[in-house]
């Protein structure tokens, strides 16, 4: 029975470090904050893993890994930034930008629970990996300013609801004897974060952005292609009517 619920104490313990990035953004302790964010995505990579070694999958823990993600990736993010960023905006607009980050995170969680996705794949950014982003760019806010902090997580809000496939690593195999060096993982990964909080969040910043940044140029091909199809179209109609 421990055995069957010890995905579920990652789950959980993606939940609390997400609720502690919350209160350190209060804090102003934002290198923490967005470190809190960063263990919370190794623990949410984590449990999926440990759940099919351990093959202690279930519907129960499918939807705890979702509310835990609306609020570790979702909500703790979309509230860094909005303290350590948006000063001087007008309230209303940082007031709907903020909401709009886990607005649209809860529905890529949901469409991802009731759709059936490509082998392989992700439809749509991954909430953790927008949330690290937003996490981590938030540690730029002394150089980038609020305007363009804004612009970028009105990007990241619509690439976790578009259709961009994004690689999925998730299913990469997790052996059984490992489950065991999990906490020793995690253990040592918080030590390094905690000793060395601003140099660990800025680099987790660059894979993230390149990853999010990968279904933006996809998007935009897409678009290119889809352009130059129905040019060719309207071409063609109009040699069919010469």
């Amino acid at each position: 029975m421990f055995t069957k619920s010890i995905p579920n104490m990652f789950t959980l313990c993606n939940l609390c470090l997400g609720m502690v990035g919350i209160m350190l953004a209060f804090d102003n302790k934002f290198n923490l904050a967005a470190i809190m964010i960063i263990i919370a995505m190794l623990c949410d990579g984590l449990d999926g893993r440990m759940a099919r070694a351990l093959n202690a999958q279930s519907e129960f823990g499918k939807e705890l890994d979702s509310l835990s993600d609306v609020i570790s990736f979702g909500i703790a993010p979309a509230l860094i930034m909005y303290v350590s960023s948006f000063h001087g905006m007008h309230q209303g607009l940082i007031w709907t930008v903020t909401v709009i980050f886990p607005i649209c995170g809860a529905l890529r969680l949901a469409r991802f629970n009731v759709q059936s996705g490509i082998p392989g794949y992700f439809i749509g950014l991954p909430i953790p990996a927008a949330g690290g982003v937003l996490a981590t760019l938030s540690l730029f806010h002394k150089e980038i300013s609020a305007p363009y902090m804004i612009i970028a997580m009105l990007i990241l809000s619509y690439l976790m609801v578009s259709t961009v496939k994004y690689p999925n690593f998730k299913k990469v195999g997790f052996p059984k004897k490992a489950v065991m060096y999990a906490p020793v993982v995690i253990i040592a990964g918080v030590a390094v974060a905690v000793i060395f909080p601003d140099q660990v969040s800025k680099l987790i910043f660059v894979p993230l952005v390149l990853y999010a940044a990968y279904g933006l140029k996809q998007n935009v091909e897409r678009l290119f292609r889809k352009r130059h199809s129905d040019e060719g179209t309207d071409q063609k109609v109009y040699n069919d009517h010469s």
